[in-house]
């Protein structure tokens, strides 16, 4: 298996075998679950991680296994070890430490990705964040705070119910900060809210040589210089290591409401949101499951929703705005053969629903106990989004493939689980092929081949073909900042 080989010849890495290494990366990513070779890095190397971390370095099988894929269906690429930090200063003396031995670096968060962002195809060290989980500071009067990137979304939001404010962004996982910021993760609150990149006011990240750096502050606008955060943001951890977030809050809205409504067809729903969309609702939340995931659903979260293509809205306001709103949406709904409206306005029943909706990925492997679910996302123009929608539910039929769809439409984003059988080649095929066939019909209508799962090693030829010549920018860039190559290698971009 060349994968051994790539690592470097006997018990040390060179530049030269990183970059043979990312030549090969399509056996790399290929590398069966069982496969977890024995680590490589120089003692040396291990003796100045040590002299850091003391007992929070691991070289242990297990630990090593468990940092070297995410939720996704791509497979195992494990490091040859796994530093805890518990600070940025400490961080950047391991980057700079794997820096002077030519090791790659991997950060890691809560490993919730979607697209094999923290795999470990070169080998090298995974640096896990979880223990970087201070809240630096909140400022009420400001609406911000700065948090340590290990910070999870929930435990934000617990410490600030107090202050009369929240962090809207909304994955779905309990995802760190530090991982969203490198993901430029969205979710259900998007549509409203906007996605990590209008979240995120500033950041320190540790670079490829172990300086570090602080982007932004937080005044609301600059006009100085480049815009380094929204450089790192969305750079999946392969420009620069991110320490500390300073994040842009919200009011916690007077009222909050949440409903459901089933619908003739996913025609009738998704023109429902074209229209709300257009008619300047400001919903915080439109949420689409097609039939088979409302199925799903009902059974994994002991919901009793009718197996319909259903829409979930969320709407934040004062009272009096929350019912206009809600009034509106329920017109247009009739319009395209909605039902009325089931409503959720106890904040207990609410937290059931959209916990069904955050569970919609395990509701849907349910329905094929041992299947592997292969997730892909796409996001198009909203005006293109029904036609998107019903060609790709024409593909999975023709194809024969069970694949629940779910989506945050009020913004063109939606998702399929293809849920395959791993060991059947030809279902697969079927498979891959369709994703294929989902990506290149949004980006012909101007669309992107990921709206919020990023590129990781899954998306690499999907974003040369949304981005053609800008390829070579982008390559620049990593050039200039890791000119070594050793943040997160094989990810993103193939140099």
């Amino acid at each position: 298996m060349p994968s051994i080989v790539a690592r470097g010849a006997a018990s040390r890495y060179r530049h030269r075998a990183c970059d043979r290494a990312l030549r090969l990366l399509p056996a790399l990513t290929a590398m069966p679950d069982h496969a977890c070779p024995g680590g490589t890095l120089d003692p040396p190397l291990i003796d100045t991680l040590r002299d850091i971390l003391g007992d929070r370095l691991s070289l242990s099988d297990a630990v090593r296994r468990q940092h070297g894929r995410d939720e996704s269906y791509h497979d195992l690429a494990a490091p040859d070890a796994v530093a805890f930090p518990r600070s940025t200063g400490e961080v950047a003396a391991i980057v700079a430490a794997c820096a002077r031995h030519r090791v790659p670096v991997i950060a890691f968060g809560t490993g919730t990705a979607l697209e094999g962002g923290v795999a470990a195809p070169t080998g090298g060290v995974s640096i896990d964040l979880g223990g970087m989980d201070r809240i630096v500071r909140v400022s009420a009067e400001d609406m911000d705070a700065t948090v340590e990137a290990g910070v999870t979304r929930k435990r934000l939001n617990d410490h600030l119910r107090d202050t009369g404010l929240f962090f809207p962004i909304d994955p779905g996982a309990d995802a760190s900060i530090g991982g969203m910021a490198a993901t430029r993760a969205s979710g259900t609150n998007a549509v409203r809210y906007g996605t990590m990149r209008e979240a995120v006011l500033g950041l320190t990240v540790v670079m490829a040589d172990g300086r570090i750096i602080r982007t932004g502050t937080r005044a609301r606008k600059s006009a100085a210089g480049y815009d380094l955060t929204r450089l790192l943001v969305g750079a999946e951890g392969t420009l620069g290591i991110i320490t500390e977030v300073t994040l842009r809050l919200h009011g916690i809205p007077e009222a909050v409401s949440s409903a459901v409504c089933a619908f003739p067809s996913v025609a009738d729903a998704v023109n429902t949101v074209i229209l709300t969309i257009q008619s300047g609702v400001p919903v915080a939340r439109i949420e689409l499951l097609d039939e088979l995931m409302v199925e799903a659903c009902n059974r994994y979260s002991k919901l009793d929703q009718e197996i319909a293509p259903t829409l979930f809205f969320e709407f934040h306001g004062s009272q009096g705005g929350v019912v206009e709103q809600a009034e509106t949406v329920q017109a247009i709904a009739r319009d395209f053969g909605g039902r009325d409206f089931t409503w959720a306005t106890r904040p207990e029943d609410r937290s059931r629903l959209w916990q069904a909706r955050h569970d919609a990925y395990y509701a849907g492997l349910s329905l094929r106990p041992g299947g592997r679910g292969m997730t892909t996302d796409v996001c198009v123009p909203i005006s293109r989004l029904a036609d998107c929608i019903l060609a790709t539910q024409a593909d999975i039929a023709d194809a024969g493939l069970t694949a629940p769809m779910v989506g945050h439409v009020g913004d063109g984003n939606f998702h399929l689980l293809l849920i395959v059988d791993p060991d059947d080649k030809a279902e697969l095929a079927r498979a891959t092929a369709l994703h294929e066939r989902l990506v290149g019909r949004a980006l012909a209508m101007d669309g992107t081949c990921t709206g919020e799962h990023g590129i990781g090693t899954g998306k690499i030829p999907f974003l040369e073909a949304e981005h053609g010549e800008a390829i070579g920018v982008m390559r620049a860039v990593k050039q200039a900042l890791d000119p070594l190559g050793l943040l997160n290698p094989g990810k993103v971009l193939r140099l």
